[in-house]
């Protein structure tokens, strides 16, 4: 068994005993064991009782979180004419349509969302297996098939967080980083879980939030209590 280093040891005699919090206190427990060289950045996992094999179970969206991720998003937008105009102006980092195509195509995938209009489709379309598997591809029902980029892109890089249950049934993702002040990373952590809470599938059956943890880059994780999480 690998032997654990001072300051994952001293993370986790923090946590000893301390399950089932509440989300303030979770949050003050991920800041005061966030001590690594570099600004971590602290996640969610939600464990969710479905099975995303069954469609009418999948559960995705997208959230605002109301004080940023932190996180310098890169943002790749399909479009043409005017529209590739407006995306540039909005602050895309890469504009085309079939030359974007192929570079996507080359392996070389060099943003963190993208955005298309939905007469770029067809050629988008062609780019599944490859944007499919990294959460990429665009979709109209997180915005990113639009008419409205300049909106699109300006959500992206404002702190807009798309989430998408895995094989496992858990959605996860990065909610703000460790220097974020208490409150605003608690403001973030209950504005996920409502929209995972909004997002509940009419297939769902049984509970639908069974778990929920957080945790920092390098840190162990906590688990919060799912009552108080779901609270207003």
């Amino acid at each position: 068994m690998a032997k654990l280093g001072k300051r994952t040891r001293a993370a986790r005699d923090a946590f000893a005993g301390k399950e089932n919090v509440s989300v303030e206190e979770a949050v003050e427990l991920i800041k005061s064991s966030a001590n690594a060289k570099f600004d971590e950045t602290v996640e969610i996992a939600v464990n969710l009782g479905v099975d995303p094999r069954h469609a009418d179970q999948m559960v995705r969206g997208v959230v605002g979180l109301p004080n940023g991720t932190g996180k310098t998003v890169r943002v790749a937008v399909f479009a043409r004419g005017a529209k590739a105009e407006e995306a540039e102006a909005a602050g895309a980092d890469i504009v085309g349509a079939e030359d974007l195509m192929e570079t996507v195509q080359s392996g070389k995938i060099e943003f963190d969302r993208c955005i298309a209009t939905p007469d770029m489709m067809p050629i988008v379309g062609r780019l599944g297996k490859v944007l499919g598997p990294r959460n990429l591809m665009p979709n109209p029902k997180v915005g990113t098939v639009t008419m409205d980029v300049a909106e699109a892109v300006k959500s992206a890089k404002g702190g807009q967080v798309q989430f998408k249950v895995e094989k496992a049934g858990v959605v996860h993702a990065g909610v703000g980083k460790a220097s974020f002040d208490a409150e605003k990373l608690a403001e973030n952590v209950r504005a996920f879980i409502g929209a995972v809470s909004k997002a509940k599938p009419s297939g769902a059956k049984g509970t639908y939030m069974k778990k929920i943890s957080l945790s920092s880059t390098m840190g162990p994780g906590v688990s919060v209590a799912v009552d108080s999480a779901n609270a207003e």
